[in-house]
């Protein structure tokens, strides 16, 4: 198979994704200052699923580019070797639901659900059950921030039980 076709199998698997499973409450944060939540972010915790399958040491990295859209460089290690992907996110009119695309003119949701007052850790989703992630500016997250963050989580309906501890 060449690269447009395995992209668009992984993207169709994205977008089915964000319309099945369980019914839980993915509704973004009324506000969000992007300025501040630009920048790096390690990957803590996330569900499984095929395009991250093996990644340790993930991270993302948002700036905003000149016409308002933000690139989106996520990196990590999968077998030993680095990897990286590059996407476009685009602005809507929610502050907190942006639409990121890796693939072509695919855009999926990107839903900020929980960010503490520091923009230190955030809990971000999609538009269904099969996509979660804990994020924090730091390698390690402090035991009572993901209390807090595995707490909303679950009162949204989503199965905490199935994160992946990604190994940093």
């Amino acid at each position: 198979m060449n690269m447009k076709t395995i992209s668009s199998i992984i993207m169709a698997g994205l977008l089915a994704g964000c319309v099945s499973g369980p019914k839980v409450d993915n509704t973004p944060v009324a506000e969000l200052d992007l300025g501040r939540y630009l920048g790096e972010w390690y990957e803590i915790a996330r569900l499984d699923h095929s395009f991250e399958r093996g990644i340790e040491q993930a991270k993302a990295n948002y700036t905003q580019n000149e016409d308002g859209t933000i690139k989106v460089v996520n990196s990590g290690i999968k077998n030993g070797k680095p990897k990286t992907a590059i996407g476009k996110g685009k602005l809507t009119d929610t502050p907190a639901l942006l639409r990121v695309s890796f693939f072509g003119p695919f855009y999926a949701d990107y839903r900020v659900m929980m960010i503490d007052a520091d923009y230190t850790y955030a809990l971000v989703g999609s538009g269904g059950a099969g996509y979660l992630w804990i994020l924090s500016r730091t390698s390690v997250l402090p035991d009572s921030a993901k209390s807090e963050l595995l707490t909303e989580a679950k009162r949204r309906g989503y199965d905490t039980d199935q994160l992946i501890w990604v190994k940093q």
